[in-house]
């Protein structure tokens, strides 16, 4: 009897195992079916992302293997992938082709202090898997600047950051001394528009809503600070600049 019953047991669970297969069977081909069934772009981007993600020189026979698009069968998707800026086709394998052939922090820094108009953030962010955490390195480290632009338009730049003290001209120091700006921030977004950059405040509506809710304005007085030794220079390349002459 007990022999049965283990033999029972034995059955039931090898019957799961089949059934638990077969179902992973068919939802793997569910799967294929649905990758294969898209569009040409769509099945060409998942193969850009497969050479994007592991950086290896891969075969038709690799790709289809590891994301299901299959290269071979698929005339129209071979000649977008093999055809694509961002990828190279040696006639076996496809590479993935970042704008700028980079392969770890030290070439990144170079490459970015030899622009000192500085690089689109964009344009690094493909050279390797970990360049943006290579990036906030170096800005952590104070060896480039990475200024983000509010303008939808506009990309992210990193510019290298010369560590030189540079020689100010009288003039120009003076110039900089004589430079007032608005005391209204209202007067400096008027002044943000007229040169096409878009503040990232919006002070007129903010005083509208302040009355509706009977809340008064009161302008800030304007402060006169002196330089002192606590004082955070962050234009610390232009000394003269910064200088308290008070």
């Amino acid at each position: 009897m007990a022999l049965k019953q283990e033999m029972c047991q034995k059955a039931s669970s090898k019957s799961a195992a089949s059934t638990v297969k077969f179902s992973s069977d068919i939802e793997r081909l569910q799967q294929i079916n649905s990758i294969r069934s898209a569009s040409a772009a769509a099945q060409t981007k998942r193969a850009i992302d497969l050479l994007k993600e592991t950086r290896q020189a891969l075969t038709a026979e690799q790709v289809n293997e590891a994301c299901y698009v299959d290269v071979k069968a698929n005339k129209d998707v071979f000649d977008r992938l093999s055809n694509n800026l961002k990828v190279y086709y040696d006639g076996m394998r496809f590479f993935y082709k970042p704008k700028h052939e980079l392969k770890d922090k030290t070439q990144l820094l170079k490459l970015i202090q030899n622009f000192p108009e500085g690089m689109a953030v964009a344009d690094l962010e493909d050279a390797y898997p970990s360049v943006d955490l290579d990036l906030k390195a170096l800005k952590a480290a104070d060896e480039i600047w990475l200024v983000s632009n509010l303008g939808a338009a506009a990309e992210d730049m990193a510019y290298p950051n010369n560590h030189r003290a540079i020689k100010v001209d009288d003039d120009l120091k003076e110039l900089f001394r004589e430079i007032e700006l608005p005391r209204d921030m209202i007067d400096i977004e008027k002044d943000l528009h007229k040169n096409g950059m878009k503040p990232a405040t919006n002070t007129g509506k903010r005083r509208a809503q302040a009355q509706v809710h009977d809340i008064p304005y009161k302008p800030k007085q304007k402060k006169k600070h002196g330089i002192s030794k606590r004082t955070k220079l962050t234009n610390s390349h232009l000394p003269e600049l910064l200088k308290d002459l008070s």
